[in-house]
């Protein structure tokens, strides 16, 4: 691929890394706010909002908990969570985002049995439950409300962006961002 194919890759359906990366010469924190949140959406929370007669909760769950990881990733400037620990990274995520404070105490338990379970066996695993209704989180009964939970994702990358958008570029959350977006902007170069 040459470079300018290569420059010409879409991060978004409206940024290309040439895009980004003038914005991130700019230091323009605004449209990076904005461009981030357009990913996060279009990715991840759009796909979710179609007829609720054909969506699933498991779905739902499968997404939010990739939600989860990236979003975990660009808080922490890794590259990938591949070898942070799960438990680590939704600890921390649950510990930070406070409109999900009903899975405090729940996060390790939450990684094994919610993102493991969904993930590799395509089912929750020692009781927990998926549903699209109810509310968010039943400790009792190990339920989540899979509409709710993907409400209040959208509500954590809201809060994401607006600290993007209020923090100064030298900030620890610039300074992960950036770490992150280089691992993306390397991602998408075909390595030889």
């Amino acid at each position: 691929m040459s470079e300018s194919d290569y420059s010409n890759t879409y991060l978004s359906s409206n940024v290309t890394i040439k895009d980004y990366l003038q914005m991130e010469q700019n230091k323009d924190k605004i449209q990076i706010a904005e461009f981030i949140k357009s990913r996060f959406t279009e990715r991840y929370i759009t796909p979710l909002r179609g007829d609720p007669e054909i969506k699933h909760g498991f779905c739902t769950m499968a997404i939010c908990c990739l939600m989860i990881e990236t979003l975990e990733s660009f808080w922490r400037g890794w590259d990938n969570s591949r070898k942070q620990g799960g438990d680590c990274v939704f600890c921390s995520f649950f510990d930070r985002n406070r409109n999900l404070s009903a899975f405090h105490g729940y996060a390790l338990d939450f990684y094994k049995h919610v993102r493991c379970g969904i993930l590799h066996q395509a089912e929750t695993t020692n009781g927990w439950r998926i549903r699209r209704d109810g509310p968010l989180f039943d400790p009792e009964t190990k339920t989540i409300n899979a509409t709710k939970f993907l409400n209040e994702m959208e509500a954590c990358l809201n809060t994401y962006c607006s600290t993007l958008e209020q923090e100064d570029w030298n900030s620890e959350i610039w300074s992960n961002f950036l770490l992150k977006m280089k691992a993306i902007v390397s991602n998408c170069e075909i390595k030889k």
